[in-house]
């Protein structure tokens, strides 16, 4: 994070003037320095970005329905049902019906789940989530309409891609 930090200031303090080229940069840092870091989590915990990002959710609200599980991830509900289907066959989380109304699952985390969140590389949202999570809303809001201008820019916009995790974290 440090190192993206730094790499920024330098582009910033060598481009004087801003161009959709300058810009198109720190795209490109931000998108290479997410899948850089997924691959690394990958690598060092045998799990993808997001199914640790899972993980580090029902660490911190045992019980999620997979519904809730994939807003707090935003994520389309299948392909989150999809990737607890991978953790569940995985031994990572464990499904559990409630009593009352069959049809409600509750998702925790196993004892396998819980070391490999223990000793898995941080942030375990992953760079960009967290960066983000870390802003001040005005911030934040900012950022949001500025890009929802650059997306009114695109031609055959497919605002479904918006629920779907990055190519690299699945």
């Amino acid at each position: 994070m440090v190192e993206l930090q730094q790499r920024s200031r330098t582009m910033g303090e060598k481009a004087a003037q801003v161009s959709p080229l300058s810009v198109l940069q720190r795209f490109r840092v931000l998108i290479r320095t997410a899948q850089r870091h997924s691959q690394w989590i990958e690598r060092q915990s045998g799990v993808t970005g997001a199914q640790l990002w899972a993980l580090q959710e029902l660490k911190e609200v045992p019980g999620l329905r997979v519904g809730e599980l994939a807003n707090r991830m935003a994520l389309h509900q299948s392909t989150a049902s999809n990737m607890i289907d991978r953790l569940e066959g995985a031994e990572m989380i464990r499904k559990e019906r409630t009593s009352a109304d069959q049809r409600v699952v509750r998702l925790y985390l196993t004892e396998q789940g819980e070391a490999l969140l223990a000793r898995a590389p941080s942030p375990a949202r992953g760079v960009l989530p967290e960066a983000l999570r870390l802003l001040d809303q005005e911030s934040l809001r900012d950022l949001q309409d500025d890009l929802d201008a650059l997306l009114r820019q695109i031609k055959d916009l497919d605002a479904g891609f918006g629920m779907q995790p990055l190519p690299f974290a699945e």
